[in-house]
C-alpha cells in the first residue's frame, strides 16, 4: 500500500496539510472527496512523488510511474487520435508492440473508426475518452483522476464512467480519484476519504465493502 505518513505542505504562507495521514491500497479506485481547494489534487500529488513535501514521508510510491486524466482532455491537437497515444508510448515500446498497445485501448473506448481524426474533429466525450485510453495505454501504477467528469452532461459522464470501469476491470491500476460529485464517488471508489478544512483532514473514511446499501453512504457523504 501506499502510505502518507505525517504530511506537512505549506506553498508560501498557505499550509495545505500538516501531520496529515491516509493509506491508500493498491489496485483499488481511492476516491479523495471534499469541496474545491481543500488540497486533493496536493495530496494525489504527494502520494505520486510528484511534489515533495516540507515533514513526513511516502512509502509505497517509490519509482512508481504514473498517469493522468484531467477535466480537460490535454490532447495534441496536431496529432490523431493514434499518435496522441503514441507520443507516449514512443521512448518504452518498438514500433510493433506500440500499434498492438495503441490499437488495443483505441478500440476498448470504442474510438477504431476515429484513430485517424484530429482532436478538433472529435466531440468532448470522444476527445476525454482518448485521455483515458492513452493514460491507461501508459504502464502505469498509478493513475490519477482529477475531477475528469467534471462539465460533462449526464450522457457524456455516463459514457466516460462506462469507459473507465471497462478499462479499470481489464487493467486494474492504483487509482486517486478525485471528485466533489456524490454520485461519482459512491459509483467509482472502494475507499472514499472525506477531505475538509484547511489544513486538510480526513474527517472519515469510507470503506464501501463495509456497506449492504449505496444510499447509506450517500447520507453519509451528505452529512458532510
Amino acid at each position: 500500500m501506499i502510505v502518507l505518513n505525517n504530511i506537512s505542505k505549506q506553498f508560501d504562507d498557505l499550509q495545505i496539510l500538516k501531520n496529515f495521514n491516509i493509506t491508500i491500497d493498491y489496485n483499488t479506485i481511492t476516491c479523495l472527496f471534499g469541496p474545491s481547494g481543500v488540497g486533493k489534487t496536493t495530496i494525489a500529488n504527494i502520494a505520486a512523488n510528484i511534489i515533495p513535501v516540507d515533514g513526513g514521508c511516502v512509502t509505497g510510491a517509490q519509482n512508481a510511474l504514473y498517469s493522468y486524466v484531467f477535466q480537460e482532455p490535454r490532447l495534441l491537437n496536431w496529432y490523431s487520435v493514434y499518435e496522441n497515444i503514441d507520443f507516449v508510448l514512443k521512448d518504452l515500446y518498438d514500433a510493433d508492440e506500440r500499434d498492438k498497445i495503441i490499437n488495443y485501448y483505441i478500440d476498448m473506448v470504442e474510438l477504431s473508426q476515429y484513430k485517424n481524426f484530429k482532436p478538433s474533429a472529435l466531440s468532448g466525450g470522444m476527445a476525454q475518452r482518448v485521455s483515458l485510453a492513452r493514460a491507461f495505454a501508459y504502464p502505469c501504477d498509478i493513475l490519477i483522476m482529477d475531477e475528469p467528469f467534471k462539465g460533462l452532461d449526464i450522457k457524456l459522464k455516463n459514457e466516460m464512467i462506462h469507459s473507465f470501469q471497462k478499462l479499470w476491470k481489464k487493467s486494474k491500476r492504483t487509482v486517486l480519484f478525485i471528485t466533489h460529485d456524490i454520485d461519482e464517488a459512491v459509483l467509482l471508489s472502494d475507499t472514499i476519504y472525506i477531505i475538509k478544512n484547511r489544513p486538510a483532514e480526513v474527517v472519515e473514511k469510507i470503506d464501501k465493502n463495509m456497506y449492504a446499501h449505496v444510499d447509506e453512504i450517500k447520507q453519509k457523504l451528505l452529512t458532510f
